[in-house]
């Protein structure tokens, strides 16, 4: 697998304060990759460490599989990003700032109407920025960061104090991004729903520390269903389904269904009407991402 962005034991220290440790991450070509995690995570700090914006403690950072120490203008030239709120001049029109930024880059100008397309600002670019809504003026940043024709895209919270339309045209665009464009999108969140709905790999940092780094579709395997009996003479039920080699576990006179298509959901039942067993309720409990996301951050705090 082609990886954009590889970092290797990367580590960043403030004095004694570990802000960053020990990470390990792989960003896969054409990906949407969620950088997921608490705030004072450590999310800010990395990215800005890949942007060489911040020297690293220790540790090593590949982009473009090429070490940043090493070709860091060659390579940052081929990226775009937004970190916190994108800077813009007020009085000028979405069209005149993008042209402020397009002239320090050497882009050509057919450029700007590429960009403001690609973020659908088009009607306004005419328009003066003071007039813009929050979310606008996201779109205008994320314009701004796309005027080089970037190969990958780095946005630190981009939907961070917008409304639900706002969040709504960001995260459209974002997923649009990789498949129009072939771009390769770095997104970095506190909000698990905002990356679930966007990502399509996604990594996972408490403390400066990788705890998950894998598919979103791995992550949602974690939140699998489980089917909860409760019956009459539930431990006898429980040793009975055993006897017949269904698979159950039991806990708190709840008998869990560890295998739970529909046919073993029948079959289970059927046993237990044959044994004049009493069902009572049958129960679907699943649990969200989120569930599994704070147990990742709890477990590893309290490590």
């Amino acid at each position: 697998m082609e990886y954009i962005v590889e970092t290797k034991k990367l580590t960043k220290k403030f004095g004694k304060e570990m802000a960053v440790e020990g990470l390990d991450m792989k960003i896969p070509k054409g990906e949407v990759y969620g950088f997921l995690g608490p705030n004072g995570a450590g999310k800010t700090t990395t990215i800005r460490m890949l942007l060489g914006l911040m020297k690293p403690t220790s540790g090593s950072i590949q982009v473009f599989q090429k070490d940043l120490n090493k070709g860091r203008m060659s390579i940052l030239s081929k990226v775009g990003s937004l970190v916190e709120n994108p800077s813009y001049y007020p009085h000028l029109t979405a069209y005149e700032n993008l042209e402020v930024w397009r002239k320090i880059l050497g882009t050509p100008k057919s450029r700007i109407k590429e960009v403001l397309g690609i973020v659908r600002l088009s009607d306004v670019a005419n328009k003066k920025v003071k007039g813009f809504s929050l979310g606008m003026k996201q779109r205008l940043g994320i314009a701004a960061a796309l005027l080089n024709y970037p190969e990958l895209l780095i946005l630190d919270e981009p939907t961070n104090g917008l409304d639900p339309s706002g969040i709504i045209e960001i995260r459209d665009l974002i997923k649009r991004l990789p498949e129009e464009h072939g771009m390769t999108v770095l997104i970095s969140s506190h909000l698990l729903s905002e990356i679930d709905q966007m990502a399509t790999t996604v990594g996972i940092v408490t403390k400066g520390r990788m705890i998950f780094q894998d598919s979103i579709e791995a992550m949602r395997r974690l939140a699998k269903q489980k089917i909860s009996l409760k019956v009459s003479n539930s431990k006898a039920a429980w040793q009975y389904l055993l006897a017949k080699g269904v698979k159950v576990d039991y806990q708190d006179e709840i008998i869990y269904l560890t295998e739970h298509t529909d046919e073993k959901v029948a079959e289970a039942i059927r046993f237990l009407v044959q044994k004049d067993i009493a069902i009572y309720r049958v129960e679907e409990e699943k649990r969200s991402l989120e569930e599994i996301f704070l147990q990742m951050t709890r477990e590893e705090q309290a490590g």
